[in-house]
């Protein structure tokens, strides 16, 4: 794909080349990331980032990507401090704050809110996750994450055996994930979760079409031996249409560390898109697991700057420029980054 002046809406729009080109841009960015060098490559651009539903970290990641290639932030973050909560609509939002900005970020709770804004939009716009349906800048963060985690271990996504955990109907992650997933070969797939909280028949069809092995099961412990990756999600509570409902199934899919060391292999690499939900009745991936050395979830949050400032810089035509602008950063500390 063409990444000047595109919209990212789903991950259905790259090819495998194009995810590598992410990724190739991505690695690039790491002395920026690790304050280790400076650009500004990006000043006086401005990001519009507009979330209409909760975020911390893909809200202030996309934030501080786009700061750390000189540009500025405005930030609308909640309905009621819009104009939507008088009426608007999407498209009168779309062309003014399009004159306001040079790319938008999008969050929003419905389906297709995210693309319907883009139609209108006269700048670059990143669905930062619309509802239960995709979140892609998340997939590709994920996946860079796998890549890396799985390397340093010996072993490709290709051929690559991972389990999702939890609440995978309302799970935009794996939704996307999986459907980037697609674009690599012979991978199986373990979908553990509830009957009623399965992955979508639409996505799991396109899995099993595009060759991947897929096994549904509602056994964690029998589902997780095996694996490269194991993937955790919360139960989405807020797609529930109450909290009572969600709680039917709150706590009912568990990673700790005896369930890890009992099921997985040694080199097992632990992911979760966060926030993971650490109340005593939930606490789908347990705190005794926080210095297990294969716990990546917060490697996953830094490579999501990374990979965030790739899509800026690719969107807006500035990757190649950015070696040119470089320079070192004073206070830098040595190892301040260093998991």
């Amino acid at each position: 794909m063409d990444f000047r002046g595109a919209h990212i809406l789903s991950v259905q729009q790259f090819e495998r080349e194009d995810v590598e080109t992410v990724f190739r841009v991505a690695d690039s960015m790491v002395p920026f990331a690790h304050r280790k060098q400076m650009t500004k490559v990006l000043d006086g651009a401005i990001l519009g980032n507009m979330f209409f539903e909760p975020s911390t970290r893909t809200r202030v990641s996309f934030g501080c990507a786009f700061n750390l290639l000189g540009g500025d932030v405005r930030e609308t973050t909640d309905v009621k401090t819009s104009s939507i909560s008088k009426g608007e609509s999407l498209y009168d939002t779309a062309r003014v704050i399009s004159g306001y900005s040079d790319v938008i970020v999008m969050r929003h709770p419905q389906v297709g809110a995210v693309a319907e804004f883009a139609k209108a939009s006269r700048v670059p716009v990143i669905n930062g996750g619309d509802g239960p349906n995709e979140h892609p800048s998340q997939a590709l963060l994920d996946l860079y994450t796998i890549k890396k985690e799985l390397a340093s271990k010996g072993v490709q996504i290709d051929g690559m055996h991972i389990a999702m955990v939890g609440d995978l109907k309302h799970g935009r992650t794996v939704h996307s994930l999986s459907q980037l997933l697609i674009l690599f070969d012979k991978i199986r797939f373990t979908l553990i979760s509830p009957k009623e909280l399965c992955m979508p028949e639409e996505i799991v069809s396109n899995l099993r079409a595009a060759g991947h092995e897929v096994v549904e099961t509602e056994d964690m412990e029998e589902g997780l031996h095996g694996n490269d990756t194991v993937y955790l999600t919360r139960i989405q509570e807020e797609r529930f249409n109450t909290k009572l409902e969600a709680d039917v199934y709150r706590g009912r899919f568990r990673l700790n560390q005896a369930i890890y060391t009992r099921n997985c292999q040694p080199n097992t690499v632990i992911m979760h898109p966060l926030p993971r939900d650490s109340r005593e009745d939930a606490n789908e991936l347990d705190n005794d697991l926080n210095q297990h050395p294969n716990l990546a979830i917060f490697r996953q949050t830094d490579n999501g700057v990374l990979v965030r400032m790739a899509l800026f810089a690719l969107i807006l035509d500035v990757a190649d420029r950015i070696g040119d602008t470089a320079r070192p950063v004073h206070w830098y500390t040595e190892g301040r980054f260093d998991d």
